[in-house]
């Protein structure tokens, strides 16, 4: 087994420290990013998310162009509406789900390209 290298002093940076430390948002702010990334820990979430990325779509369009159940897809909308990933408009008895701005847009393109490199 090989040695593990050890340091001898250890140095901090203090003004580095301090810079980054002063642009360090609130806890509460770092909690609700981290609970925003856990909505997109979910593969059914996600698709759902990109085909709304292309057109905006009724529950009925999304769960067959899926293959799921439309109460499995309206569980998970619920779930992207509290994160306030979609947003919803009604025509007559249909509701039309999209993304809720090109922010959630910029998620999945960018998420995209970063796997695709």
């Amino acid at each position: 087994m090989a040695d593990i290298p050890s340091c001898e002093f250890i140095h901090v940076h203090e003004s580095v420290v301090n810079e980054v430390r002063a642009l360090m948002p609130e806890e509460e702010k770092l909690y609700a990013l981290a609970d925003l990334y856990k909505v997109f820990g979910d593969s059914t979430r996600i698709k759902i998310l990109y085909v709304l990325s292309i057109e905006e779509m009724c529950v009925c369009d999304i769960a067959g162009l899926l293959g799921m159940t439309i109460s499995a897809i309206s569980h998970q909308l619920k779930i992207l509406k509290q994160a306030r990933l979609v947003k919803f408009r009604r025509e007559g008895k249909t509701v039309f789900y999209s993304l809720a701005d090109n922010h959630v847009t910029t998620i999945i393109n960018n998420g995209m390209e970063h796997i695709e490199e």
